[in-house]
């Protein structure tokens, strides 16, 4: 079983941003760390829970870097019973916000792995993005990381931006390999909506041979769409290979068996009843689908037993056309950019 924690709360706003978090609410850290025992011992209830049944813990955001260690103690001697003696327990950080004294504190807490928002080593490209850091503060971050003892140490870039060149997007990734990094995640830029880019489609660079250099250009093993590791990390793959997880916090979402779980989206409302939680049950067909497109998007593929007849069909198709791999009656997919398309030609009724 996975869990996650949502932090809701940010320095600032990136430009890109849709994920659910508040630049102004920070009044409200105390109450809020609160509420999420409240829901965390409910949820160890409702997924009945037992001791050393917890295989990874993620925090993230919004920006779990403006919570302090403090803070995040009473979370940790709650779940502490339930955690695997070798879990991984990442947490998500900001560059500004992950001070030398807070990578201690979160250290001391168990923590083992961190992921820091770089985005990227172009301070011009930094600003275009919305970010709050600089180049130089984020090498620092990873370097005082390093200098603390983590081992796994992630950090994410962003491409696909107006201002992407090669030049650009190999110096970031120049930077980002002199550093004591095992695990790379990368982002094409999306539009979403509801953020200051949404209605700013001129600051996109959609060149699908851009992404497909640049993602060939990570000198890591990729095992996911986004993700690049010599250490691979156990929840992003707790994801694909559809494990039960609990979801934690305003906007978080948890899983058991055929059910999702949603809590409220707004921070005030999850404060007041942290247990007002929608519940989302899926049919069979929904949960063969979705195995069957986090399979291909990364190394973990999909059981050959899942298909009927007629998309085993469709699958059959892609093999002798060498756009998938069958081995062991398990299907693998070794372009995960066209993952979605050939998860839908295997669906296609």
């Amino acid at each position: 079983m996975l869990l996650y924690l949502h932090i809701p709360f940010c320095d600032s706003k990136c430009h890109y941003c849709a994920f659910n978090s508040y630049v102004d609410k920070f009044d409200l850290k105390t109450e809020y760390m609160n509420s999420i025992l409240i829901q965390l011992k409910s949820e160890l209830e409702r997924f009945e829970t037992t001791y050393n049944s917890i295989e990874t813990l993620f925090i993230g955001g919004g920006t779990p870097s403006t919570i302090s260690p403090q803070l995040y103690q009473p979370f940790f001697d709650m779940i502490k019973p339930y955690l695997q003696k070798d879990a991984e327990i990442t947490t998500e950080a900001n560059p500004n916000s992950a001070t030398l004294r807070w990578l201690k504190g979160m250290k001391k807490l168990g923590v083992n792995r961190i992921s820091f928002g770089v985005q990227s080593f172009d301070d011009e490209k930094l600003k275009m993005l919305g970010r709050n850091h600089t180049s130089h503060m984020a090498t620092q971050a990873i370097k005082n990381g390093h200098k603390v003892g983590f081992k796994n140490i992630s950090l994410d870039l962003i491409y696909g931006t107006a201002v992407d060149t090669k030049e650009l997007l190999e110096n970031d990734i120049k930077i980002a390999f002199s550093l004591p990094i095992n695990h790379l995640s990368a982002y094409s830029l999306t539009l979403e909506e509801n953020t200051p880019f949404f209605t700013k489609p001129e600051v996109q660079n959609d060149d699908e041979n851009l992404a497909y250099w640049f993602a060939k250009k990570i000198p890591l093993p990729q095992y996911e769409i986004s993700n690049f590791g010599t250490y691979q990390s156990k929840h992003n793959l707790g994801y694909w290979q559809y494990k039960n997880y609990l979801g934690i916090g305003s906007g978080a979402v948890g899983f058991l068996k055929d059910k999702r779980f949603y809590t409220q989206n707004d921070i005030e409302s999850y404060i007041k009843d942290p247990l007002n939680i929608r519940v989302e049950k899926l049919d069979k067909e929904a949960i063969i689908s979705e195995k069957i497109l986090l399979g291909l998007r990364s190394i973990v593929g999909f059981s050959k037993a899942l298909l009927s007849k007629h998309q085993l069909e469709n699958a059959m198709v892609l093999v002798d056309e060498n756009r998938l791999i069958l081995k062991d009656n398990c299907f693998f997919n070794s372009n995960y950019f066209l993952s979605d398309e050939i998860a839908l030609y295997i669906l296609e009724h």
